[in-house]
Order: structure tokens, then C-alpha cells, then sequence
């Protein structure tokens, strides 16, 4: 578990922090925006995500989160709408570690986007068998 932060400039909302924990073996990452991080928005993280357990693990999910979020926000100011974007991102990369996706290792499926379902990417195409024609 670990604290990303202050970010600058804060989002319209006030938000400057992100609280991030991450599943040793799934590599499930779990998150959420505050504007101060005090003993109660910890305690509250805690009680109503997990268990922590600090490691290494999470440093490098801080990285990645980081660079996704750098990604798509390109200094905008309205970050915190696209913290969940950036959130699905993570989970739904493979991990070298795991060779599948932390999505997948809590779901038991991968994630399927709504473009997948009208237009079926080579993915959703294997998965369900479909041939050539079809």
C-alpha cells in the first residue's frame, strides 16, 4: 500500500492524492482519489478494500499507474475523471510475473470493452470459435 502525491496542479475536484494497494499474487491494484490523506481515509481504505501487505509490488504499480495517468491526461486538469480509465489500464495489462491479467486472476475471464461486442476484436473472435465467414 502506498500514497501517490501531491498531484500538481490538483484536479477540479481538490483531489491531490491517490491511496493504492496491490494483491501480491494477482496483482489486483485497488485505488481511490482524496484531497488530504489523514488516519481516517487510511483506516476507511483499509476497512473497505484489504488487507495490505507492503511490498515492492506496489512501488512498481505506482509507476505504471503514474505513467498511464501521465498518458492520458496530458496536464489536464480533469484527471480525476480519467483515474478509472487509467485504473482499468493497469488491470487489464498482462503481468509478466503471472503471464494473465489481474483482472482475469480475480474474474476467472478478460475484461470485454463494449466496441468488443459490436465490432468482436481477434480476441473475442478466438474465444468464441467463430470462423472466417462469420
Amino acid at each position: 500500500m502506498d500514497v501517490i502525491g501531491p498531484i500538481e496542479p490538483p484536479t477540479s475536484n481538490g483531489h491531490r492524492f491517490i491511496l493504492i494497494a496491490i494483491d501480491y499474487f494477482t496483482k489486483w491494484v485497488e485505488a481511490s482519489t482524496h484531497k488530504a490523506v489523514t488516519k481516517k481515509v487510511v483506516l476507511d481504505f483499509v476497512r473497505n478494500n484489504l488487507r495490505p501487505q507492503i511490498n515492492e509490488a506496489v512501488e512498481a504499480a505506482n509507476k505504471n499507474i503514474k505513467r498511464i495517468l501521465k498518458k492520458i491526461v496530458d496536464g489536464n486538469r480533469e484527471s480525476h475523471e480519467k483515474f478509472l480509465y487509467a485504473l482499468l489500464g493497469y488491470r487489464t495489462t498482462i503481468r509478466t510475473s503471472t503471464g494473465a491479467t489481474p483482472y482475469m486472476l480475480v474474474y476467472g475471464s478478460e475484461a470485454v470493452i463494449p466496441a468488443e461486442v459490436e465490432i468482436p476484436s481477434l480476441r473475442v473472435i478466438q474465444e468464441v470459435g467463430l470462423d472466417d465467414v462469420e
